[in-house]
């Protein structure tokens, strides 16, 4: 029986693709409705995918860094500081499907299924950057409800308190635009052997229950956000009809004077 072990490495931007200016930048790739793919030197494959993860299959060190190189090239402005996630697929004849020791074992890699792997390792670096980026958000909303509650009022400015909640929400909705790609491809419906793939990856990943937790955080950052912004507005009502009060005392007794 023959054995092979696949290497695939994931890489995740924080700009997203377009994969069609992609294709015309990388010449010679696949481009099909939800990722571009790409043959490499030395039998390697490059799958790119709109929400900016890039996965690199059995590419040696060299040919990943120069496939990255042409990236950067046909694709400027995009920031060095990217999440990294490498898998490894061991492809055994004969053996059954399954995940031991951090790895997939399968009996038969064909094209089918290298994209199924490389779609879902993509993903999960896709959401260890959205991660890190509400992680950092959560951390804000907690400093800013903490100064609520010791001083018992916010700011009278709430510019930066606006940007701050329109950039949360920014960050739900791509969370949200990337949720549709977590749900089952259609390949699995055809193969037996790639649904049960699909579902060892997604527990491997945990990728459900991380997308679900990272939801509730971003909903919860809104929440708060958006009812420290209230008592900022109330603050700002409540002085804006006190002036109104004052001006209208001193109407009256600036006639009254006059008289």
């Amino acid at each position: 029986m023959s054995s092979r072990e696949h290497s695939f490495s994931a890489v995740a931007f924080e700009q997203n693709f377009s994969l069609k200016e992609l294709a015309a930048a990388l010449p010679g790739g696949r481009l099909e409705p939800h990722f571009l793919e790409r043959a490499l030197p030395e039998n390697g494959t490059a799958f790119y995918y709109p929400f900016g993860a890039v996965v690199l299959v059995d590419a040696p060190p060299a040919i990943r860094e120069e496939e990255l190189r042409r990236l950067l090239a046909a694709r400027p402005g995009l920031t060095k500081q990217v999440v990294r996630e490498d898998f490894t697929v061991h492809e055994e004849e004969g053996d059954r499907t399954r995940i031991a020791d951090g790895r997939l074992i399968v009996d038969r890699l064909s094209g089918g299924r290298a994209s199924l792997i490389a779609q879902t390792v993509a993903q999960s670096a896709a959401m260890e950057y959205y991660e890190q980026i509400v992680e950092r958000l959560f951390e804000r909303t907690g400093q800013i409800v903490d100064r609520l509650e010791s001083r018992g009022g916010v700011p009278l400015g709430t510019r930066s308190l606006s940007q701050f909640i329109g950039q949360a929400i920014g960050t739900r909705n791509e969370v949200l635009s990337v949720l549709h790609l977590l749900d089952k491809p259609d390949a699995t419906w055809e193969d037996a052997a790639m649904d049960r793939i699909y579902g060892d990856l997604r527990s491997e990943f945990d990728l459900a229950d991380r997308y679900s937790a990272l939801e509730s955080k971003v909903r919860a950052i809104q929440e708060a956000l958006q009812l420290v912004l209230e008592v900022a507005r109330d603050r700002r009502l409540f002085l804006l009809e006190a002036s109104v009060v004052l001006l209208i005392l001193f109407e009256l007794v600036l006639s009254i004077w006059r008289r």
